[in-house]
């Protein structure tokens, strides 16, 4: 055996277990770590065979060489894929993403071996590449590496991952294939450029997406303070109203006590029921309406409710929320809330016979549940990854059931949506 096939054997086995380091830092994990471990130490044995296959038995068939490589490829995405909580295009890019990582490292092997001559130098500097690389993008871009994989992209954006295929590929045909760098040293210098952009790209892309997320999380935030703004200063009018109307009815309190004792004289009961009714009738609307036990949750479906009843939509409720509650009250309330207002858009322009809103919520300190049910005019489409309804109101819309969905995927619940007799449901539950 050569030196340079010496280093490349050791360089792609080291490139083999960086990228499963990688993919088990960055992408989150659905086994313990003992069997994922076992999963990443099959998938690196099976992959350092195939690299001594195409570089040892058939180190002269470039056809061989390629489909192998293609093999290998397809087998760490897998990998990765296998061992991820979530199977998604987000997982697919950050394993392709990975991969680009690693691809760097790599490089750095026959650039120092075309340079020294030295295999020992060759390598250490492969493995301090690596080690530099995982730690720097880590420290860097790890949290919002993780931010991403928890937050919904609103869309299936499988666009990204053209952006790791496209640079492997890049990387492929410079240093690895048809031709290597030993064979063409002249195009390092392109490598070096192309890693730098590489690693500059990446970090913008997810600054730019993680700083695009959060916007839209404090648009939420900032319509839900607002709701519950509205709601407080809707329950400050009322208790103003009902204070004012309450003193007026214990003023004439000592004007009813007198009548009801002179018509008991004259024993006029039907009349004195018709007082007392009435002395009920005033309290009955000066009680200000409470929803639930929770301040913050209470105060927005107030909001709501007004909203809801300003376009003569009837509100059947069934609401049983305890003062303390299990999950975030705000993001609670602001899920209550875009249910609430997607409902309200359904129905506000039927006719007024079918304009009512069923809902359902009980959340303990056992289980979640929401049960919202409206009558639909119009044909609901849901998408296919996520299976919500698609908003039928243009761009800049949708990002309430977004929200919904994020809230629901944090607390690993579930959620169901259908549509029977233009009739629309939604459940979601979770259970603590």
């Amino acid at each position: 055996m050569n030196e340079m096939v010496y280093v490349k054997n050791i360089s792609y086995i080291l490139s083999h277990i960086f990228f499963l380091v990688f993919t088990c830092l960055f992408i989150p994990r659905r086994y313990s770590n003992g069997k994922t471990f076992n999963i990443c130490l099959f998938s690196c044995l099976l992959m350092t065979l195939m690299d001594y296959f195409k570089l040892h038995l058939f180190s002269d068939n470039s056809v061989f060489y390629f489909f192998t490589t293609v093999t290998q490829i397809t087998i760490t995405q897998l990998t990765a894929l296998f061992i991820s909580e979530k199977r998604t295009i987000k997982t697919l890019f950050i394993g392709l993403s990975a991969s680009n990582y690693v691809l760097v490292g790599t490089i750095i092997a026959p650039i120092l071996y075309i340079f020294t001559g030295s295999v020992g130098l060759a390598l250490v500097g492969n493995l301090l590449a690596h080690l530099v690389i995982l730690t720097v993008l880590y420290s860097r871009i790890g949290n919002v590496v993780s931010r991403f994989c928890e937050r919904d992209l609103g869309k299936n954006k499988w666009e990204l991952c053209l952006i790791p295929i496209f640079f492997y590929c890049s990387f492929s045909s410079i240093a690895f294939f048809p031709h290597t760098l030993y064979e063409h040293p002249e195009n390092i210098l392109v490598s070096i450029f192309l890693m730098i952009t590489m690693l500059v790209s990446y970090v913008v892309v997810l600054r730019y997406m993680d700083s695009e997320t959060k916007q839209v999380e404090e648009y939420w935030k900032n319509v839900m303070f607002e709701s519950y703004i509205k709601g407080l200063e809707s329950q400050s009018y009322l208790v103003e109203q009902s204070e004012h109307n309450l003193k007026i009815l214990r003023h004439d309190m000592r004007h009813y006590s007198m009548t009801i004792d002179s018509l008991l004289n004259q024993q006029e009961y039907d009349e004195i029921r018709n007082i007392t009714g009435h002395i009920k009738e005033v309290v009955d609307e000066n009680r200000i309406p409470r929803y639930c036990e929770n301040l913050v949750v209470n105060t927005v479906l107030t909001a709501m409710a007004e909203q809801v009843q300003s376009f003569q939509i009837a509100l059947l409720s069934d609401i049983t929320i305890t003062h303390e509650i299990p999950v975030n009250e705000y993001e609670f309330a602001m899920v209550l809330a875009n249910l609430l207002e997607n409902a309200m858009h359904s129905v506000k322009t039927l006719e007024p016979a079918k304009r009512s809103i069923n809902v359902k919520v009980h959340c303990n300190a056992e289980h979640l549940l929401i049960d919202m049910e409206n009558e639909c005019a119009q044909e609901i489409f849901f998408d296919s990854t996520t299976g919500l309804p698609k908003s039928r109101r243009g761009k800049g819309h949708g990002l309430g059931m977004q929200s919904v969905q994020a809230f629901c995927d944090k607390l690993g619940g579930t959620i169901d949506c259908y549509c029977e007799n233009n009739r629309f449901r939604i459940i979601l539950y979770v259970k603590f």
